[in-house]
């Protein structure tokens, strides 16, 4: 069999239920959307405001605890899974540390909303729901922390169906609290915040019940959680955690930075800009669990000492990504007004988010290539070039471009993301480069 016929063989086999899991995630998302979207553009224009800043702060926790997958799977592909177990224990601590530092930045920001630009009625209804879900911050990262080393060790089928179980109960919190059903004040968008912390605390109680208990977890559960952390450990998670954070915060950042320019443009613009990147970003899982299973693979085999298959891993990945972008891409280019319809009713807004979907059908590929490269590069552990890539990319390319195309152009929000697009694009062609030179035949690098 073809070495990268085997391999995406294999690594569609552990990414499957990551896919899954993500796609719930997400599907959490664009179910909020859509049952917002139901109370009008303000309220949706207002979850994309308070969604977008939030994601900044969640990306930034879930890079500082890409450690624990990376550095848990090189101990696993070691067989030592009891000094994983170490480095989950090190990666929980992380994650409520992390969680209260950004929660505390989060709400002072929030004295801020006020001067940034937007629309105020968009303001005064997202102050509620941003607090709400600013607190959800908390048990979101330390589940991640939980869930990742499930997944490290070759556990990815439950956590993929908490997940699955968490989108489900939010639809279902949702109904009762945004509506006022079954006896419940009506609370708007606030009772989609209010869904949201509720769900995301019940994920992380059932797979800490879970992951107690399993027998496959016996020899990898931490005995004490406190005692013992070791501020060496700390920095080696923050040596490899802080970089992943800051590339991960640049891309997502430029998007946030986006949607702060739809804002200026007007409430409809920002709410098309919800839908279109709610409709992007669904399809993006797809790539970003192969990315993660990836990244996995390579730091086991790295592990192993099997660094010949580095390649066959990552390429096989990238195939995949290729053939699934392609298709959402066409989906993307022509059924974009029929999907846009499905969030809101408001014409000006489907017209706009269609338009939008036109060009992510164009960056789909370069999404998905981008996003293969930095996980296989952080399975190398290398992370600090990938972080100045993407700060090239997004944020002297992409943001001056879209600013320069959308507000100064009659491209308006269209120039906007056509400058993401060309972010992406460089982000993907420079990350692949630096992954095929790090495993260049004959050459020693140290990983």
């Amino acid at each position: 069999m073809n070495p990268h016929v085997k391999e995406a063989r294999l690594t569609l086999a552990l990414a499957f239920p990551i896919i899954i899991g993500q796609v719930s995630q997400m599907l959490m998302g664009v179910t909020d959307s859509v049952m917002i979207g139901r109370l009008g553009t303000v309220p949706l224009a207002a979850s994309a405001f308070a969604s977008g800043v939030f994601s900044v702060f969640f990306v930034i926790g879930i890079g500082l605890l890409l450690p624990v997958a990376v550095l848990a799977s090189r101990e696993h592909g070691a067989g030592n899974d009891s000094a994983g177990a170490v480095w989950l224990k090190h990666g929980v601590v992380l994650a409520v540390l992390a969680s209260v530092a950004c929660l505390g930045l989060m709400l002072g920001m929030s004295m801020g909303f006020d001067f940034i630009g937007q629309p105020p009625e968009v303001v005064a209804a997202a102050k509620p729901f941003y607090a709400l879900i600013a607190v959800s911050l908390l048990p979101a990262l330390v589940f991640q922390a939980f869930r990742q080393f499930a997944e490290a060790l070759g556990r990815p089928w439950v956590p993929m169906a908490i997940m699955l179980g968490c989108v489900v109960l939010n639809a279902v919190l949702n109904w009762i609290f945004i509506h006022g059903h079954l006896g419940a004040p009506a609370l708007g968008l606030a009772g989609a915040g209010w869904a949201t912390l509720v769900s995301r605390v019940v994920s992380l109680v059932v797979i800490i019940a879970w992951m107690s208990r399993a027998d496959s977890f016996r020899a990898a559960w931490p005995t004490t959680w406190l005692r013992q952390l070791s501020a060496t450990r700390f920095l080696e998670m923050l040596r490899i955690g802080v970089p992943a954070a800051f590339m991960l915060m640049f891309e997502v950042g430029a998007f946030i930075m986006a949607a702060l320019m739809m804002g200026w443009l007007g409430a409809n613009a920002l709410a098309a800009h919800q839908i279109a990147l709610s409709c992007a970003g669904f399809m993006f899982m797809f790539p970003l669990g192969l990315s993660m299973a990836v990244g996995m693979r390579v730091g086991k085999a790295v592990g192993e000492g099997r660094t010949d298959r580095l390649r066959s891993i990552v390429f096989g990945a990238l195939v995949m990504s290729c053939v699934v972008m392609s298709v959402s891409a066409t989906g993307f280019a022509f059924g974009g007004t029929t999907l846009a319809a499905g969030f809101v009713k408001d014409s000006e807004t489907i017209a706009l988010a269609a338009q939008l979907l036109v060009v992510a059908a164009i960056f789909q590929l370069f999404d998905g290539a981008q996003v293969i490269g930095s996980g296989a590069l952080r399975g190398l552990t290398d992370v600090r070039v990938p972080a100045a890539i993407s700060f090239v990319a997004y944020w002297l390319l992409a943001i001056p471009g879209g600013y320069a195309l959308g507000l100064h152009t009659s491209l308006g929000a269209v120039g906007i993301w056509i400058g993401l697009a060309a972010g992406l694009a460089i982000a993907s062609v420079l990350l692949i480069a630096r992954f095929v030179r790090l495993t260049k035949r004959g050459q020693q690098v140290t990983y």
